[in-house]
Formats: C-alpha cells, structure tokens, sequence
C-alpha cells in the first residue's frame, strides 16, 4: 500500500479532504523521521515500536573479490511489531 493509498482510505473513512489526510500524514511521517534522527524513541500502542540501534563497525567481504572491507560504526532505524499487531496478521 502506498501513501497515496492510505491517505485515500482515511478520507474515505472520516469525511476528511484528501489535502487535510495527507498534511497529517506527512506530518505524523515527519515527526518520527526527525525524532529518530536525534535519537528519540516513539512507542505506538498495539502497533509497534520505532527507534534508533547502533551497529558496531565490523569487517565485511567483498563478493566479486574476496577482500576483506572495513564496515565503520554507524545508526540505523529499526521497527519492532507489537504482540497484538504480530497476532491480528497470524489471524488473518
């Protein structure tokens, strides 16, 4: 599903404009995207979990050639399923 395509549902399903859904959404989008930039941790009941993990540096493998390649520190986003989110998918 596409952003376009839940903005349509959510119209459709409040009565609210297509502009009025989609400025909420892309707010609400970039809300998280700037929270986990500066390391905030967001918690959506019965949804899941958004928060930022440290990966440590480590040598990797280049596949073509078989050198061994550096791999620095660095962040990355995570998502974590909540309990109920992970049951209502294995219900359906």
């Amino acid at each position: 599903m596409t952003k376009a395509e839940i903005v349509e549902n959510i119209s459709s399903k409040t009565g609210l404009t297509k502009k009025e859904v989609a400025e909420a959404v892309d707010k609400f989008l970039d809300c998280i995207a700037k929270g986990l930039a500066e390391g905030k941790h967001y918690e959506i009941r019965g949804f899941g979990t958004f928060k930022v993990k440290a990966r440590k540096s480590r040598m990797a493998r280049n596949p073509r050639t078989g050198d061994a390649v550096p791999v620095p520190d660095r962040k990355v986003p995570v998502f974590k399923v909540s309990r109920e989110l992970k049951e209502l998918v294995a219900q359906s």
